[in-house]
């Protein structure tokens, strides 16, 4: 009788395993985990992964040294949800979206509509009153807590936490938001006001109730009467301030707050913008960050005026889907994602908008690089030649989701877990490639025409702490990490 030895026996069980899935492609993601976690003497698949990130995770050739962040910056106000609501005298009735906030009742619906979901959303109220006595209200309540907020003060704080970065944050920036601030940020004189702009950020937990409803996950509802920042008030002034402050990088942030802007207003200053952004010099690229939006007409015209003008983007799949919704892309007759997005689904969308509005040999445009980001995992796609160190760019960005929605200094694999699917087809619009994904090497790799892309799966924080910027968080990391090439 053959005895067999540790490795061999190993390798018996990795290629039995390989073969048992073939044969069983449907197989949950748990029993994938469980069997990987056998082959590894008990390592958790969660404890591997972490370990596999830290050893890509290396600083690029030419690091950044001044990065500029605009135009979005205000004070959060985090609190419960639910909490609030009940301060306010509401109770859970049927729920509904409304793509502007019109009253406490608008309010109660909207929050109640993706709470039901555990979808993420922004709206803005429209009544300014109304809003400052809900907010009164709101900084008060127990546990409250204030932060900085606005996509770009959040990305500049991130950035500015390597102490060897100088950064420069433009956007509206009242007393509490300068207090809360970083030392090793600038905020230019101009744009410094006498009053914050808050935010309310509505948190609920997975599994949390309200009446007969129960959130699937965890996730948070934002609203604001944001003037200053829905006009981008700030953006003159921001691409004025980068001849004297020299960047290196420029992120840019806020395009989203013009929706609560009439159709003529924003028409207006998307032209404006356009005009901004083309001042800023060629030889700097440009990032911008995308958030929540329900205007599909905006959403179009950015995506025509803008791309072109920006080398990267940042987005997460709301944002992704709503994109394709609004300019008739791949799978845009998909009304809302359902769990997981399908990574063949997403691929696509990102290899579309790439070859729609990005660099080609035919158009002149600065677009190159997307980082999308969702719960379970995280893809960077570029055009070849562009962009290196993304297999760090990409592993930072989801190492950071996992670290900073637990609020630990390190990955702790006994609170995150792997929820991201570990097999999975490229694309749904052509034959694509079959991949799996093992924890040891993370990161997967797929190229199709000319773009490149890269796969990792996010250790999602079991009991978060706090979800809120984290996409913020994940861009800054993602391009912290990133070089670009010289043009």
């Amino acid at each position: 009788m053959a005895v067999w030895n540790g490795p061999a026996f190993a390798g018996f069980l990795a290629v039995a395993v390989g073969s048992f899935l073939l044969l069983q492609p449907e197989l949950p993601g748990s029993a994938l985990r469980a069997l990987w976690g056998s082959l590894h003497g008990g390592a958790s698949a969660e404890g591997r992964l972490a370990a596999a990130w830290e050893a890509l995770i290396v600083r690029p050739e030419r690091s950044w040294n001044r990065v500029a962040v605009g135009v979005n910056a205000c004070v959060d106000v985090v609190l419960s949800g639910v909490k609030l609501l009940q301060a306010l005298g509401l109770s859970p009735g049927d729920g509904e979206d409304h793509s502007v906030l019109h009253s406490r009742k608008d309010l109660e619906e909207a929050f109640i509509h993706f709470m039901g979901k555990g979808a993420a959303a922004e709206r803005f109220f429209s009544d300014g009153e109304s809003f400052h006595n809900i907010s009164q209200i709101a900084s008060e309540l127990p546990g409250a807590q204030h932060y900085v907020g606005g996509n770009a003060a959040l990305i500049g704080q991130k950035l500015a936490a390597n102490s060897d970065l100088k950064v420069l944050l433009c956007g509206p920036v009242g007393p509490k938001l300068h207090q809360l601030l970083d030392d090793n940020i600038v905020v230019p004189p101009e744009s410094m006001q006498e009053v914050d702009e808050f935010h309310l950020i509505l948190e609920y937990q997975a599994g949390e109730q309200w009446g007969p409803l129960t959130a699937p996950n965890a996730n948070r509802f934002i609203f604001s009467h944001d003037l200053s920042n829905g006009a981008m008030n700030m953006l003159e002034v921001f691409v004025s301030s980068l001849e004297e402050f020299q960047p290196d990088l420029v992120v840019l942030s806020g395009l989203h707050m013009m929706e609560g802007q009439t159709k003529e207003i924003q028409k207006k200053r998307l032209q404006e913008a356009v005009i901004s952004i083309s001042d800023i010099p060629t030889d700097v690229p440009i990032h911008l960050e995308l958030a929540s939006m329900t205007d599909r007409e905006l959403m179009s015209s950015i995506m025509h005026q803008v791309f072109p003008l920006v080398n990267s983007l940042g987005l997460n799949e709301q944002e992704l889907l709503f994109l394709s919704q609004s300019a008739s892309g791949p799978h845009s007759s998909l009304p809302a994602w359902s769990g997981v997005p399908d990574v063949g689904v997403v691929s696509d969308i990102l290899f579309w908008i790439l070859k729609e509005r990005g660099r080609s040999k035919e158009r002149a445009s600065d677009l190159t690089r997307i980082h999308f980001h969702t719960l379970a995992y995280h893809i960077l796609a570029t055009v070849d030649g562009h962009w290196g160190n993304q297999l760090a760019s990409v592993a930072a960005g989801a190492r950071v989701a996992g670290t900073q929605a637990c609020a630990t200094e390190t990955i702790d694999s006994g609170r995150v877990s792997l929820k991201a699917p570990l097999e999975f087809v490229t694309s749904h619009s052509e034959a694509g490639s079959r991949i799996a994904v093992n924890p040891d090497e993370p990161v997967a790799q797929w190229r199709r025409e000319g773009v490149s892309f890269h796969f990792t799966p996010v250790l999602v924080c079991k009991d978060p702490i706090r979800t809120v910027g984290l996409g913020d968080a994940i861009s800054a990391e993602g391009l912290f990490y990133s070089e670009a090439y010289p043009h």
